[in-house]
């Protein structure tokens, strides 16, 4: 279950080893998921990362051990070393345990804290002993990616106490915790709500693309890629990426909006939704989903979309899988998932509708 590497050891040492430099050190270079295309090389001050572990306890209450389950060369990893070597820990490496539990069990005692991605939450909840050593840890942060409202009943059910984290190798890791910004962070929606983020932890730039750097840094701000709204009690909601709109068939179809609508059928354990190049649409809605079985039949899920959304949202074409295809950091592989949309249609819509009917 674990994304770390046998490369983590050397990446903790090295990140020690930054931490305690007596001289201001180089930026640490992030690499991007690369999950729409190029990875980029963010470039991290040790101030910015400092800010965000220090803030971060603040918000949270404790600082403690961290248990890390990620891949150390991702954001997401970095903050959980940084965050236990402040607090005066080693990092417990999943890799080193057979199991989460076990994992769990060798951590000091005092506050333990685990970073996960909505993947990894899913199945240790399925698993009883997982769950169990999960409800130990004073919280178990989850970011990168949408987080369905029943994944959260059922940690919440299971005594696991989850916080949502919304934030980028570009922010040094999350920096809105279940939709209120960390202290010293700001936020604000720029046009076509597009979700704008100021603050400490920000990055320096892009290596070696000071162009791409200037086009997202702009006036302090950090111009992200996504979408998002303000609830009523002024908490951010990220919609999904800013591409995530599908324009198929002159309708704009939030793809997120679809997947999650999707999830929430009882004959589908997890779900995508994407847009792929279509000569008769401009770009067709393709879902790829796991069942517990056999995922449902197209007709029958295009049916379920249109029974809250407007049906030309429903998706004109299925891809059944075994389970979603996963980067190294837990994110969907949105290239390969791409490829298998059109290397082949599953099942395509021909139930007489057309993109642009209600």
């Amino acid at each position: 279950m674990s994304f770390a590497s046998p490369t983590t050891p050397a990446t903790v040492a090295a990140l020690r080893a930054w931490l305690e430099s007596h001289d201001e050190p180089t930026p640490w270079v992030v690499e991007t998921s690369g999950s729409t295309g190029r990875p980029k090389r963010v470039l991290l001050s040790r101030a910015a990362v400092l800010a965000s572990v220090e803030a971060s306890a603040r918000r949270l209450g404790a600082g403690g051990s961290w248990l890390l389950a990620l891949p150390a060369a991702y954001v997401a990893g970095v903050q959980v070393v940084c965050r236990s070597l402040v607090a005066g820990h080693e990092p417990v490496l999943l890799e080193d345990h057979a199991s989460f539990a076990a994992a769990a069990e060798a951590m000091p005692a005092g506050d333990r804290f685990v970073s996960l991605v909505p993947t990894q939450l899913g199945r240790l909840l399925g698993e009883p002993e997982s769950a169990a050593a999960l409800a130990g840890f004073h919280t178990v942060l989850l970011g990168g990616g949408p987080i369905d409202p029943a994944l959260r009943e059922r940690a919440r059910a299971a005594g696991v106490r989850v916080v949502a984290t919304y934030g980028s190798a570009e922010t040094a890791g999350g920096c809105v915790y279940d939709g209120v910004p960390l202290d010293g962070v700001a936020v604000a929606l720029g046009a076509g709500g597009r979700v704008r983020i100021s603050g400490p932890t920000l990055f320096e730039g892009y290596q070696d693309d000071p162009e791409l750097t200037a086009s997202v840094l702009v006036d302090g701000w950090f111009l992200t890629s996504d979408a998002g709204r303000f609830d009523e009690d002024g908490r951010l909601q990220v919609l999904g990426r800013l591409d995530d709109v599908i324009v198929t068939g002159g309708v704009n179809v939030p793809g997120p909006a679809v997947a999650a609508r999707l999830r929430a059928h009882p004959g589908v354990r997890a779900a995508e939704v994407l847009s792929v190049p279509d000569e008769e649409w401009g770009n067709r809605v393709v879902a790829f989903v796991v069942g517990d079985a056999a995922p449902p039949p197209l007709a029958e899920l295009r049916d379920w979309v249109a029974a809250e959304h407007p049906r030309s949202w429903a998706p004109r074409q299925l891809v059944a899988l075994d389970d979603v295809p996963l980067l190294a950091n837990g994110k969907p592989d949105r290239l390969r998932l791409r490829a298998l949309a059109t290397a082949g249609r599953d099942e395509t819509a021909h139930d007489g509708t057309t993109e642009g009917e209600a």
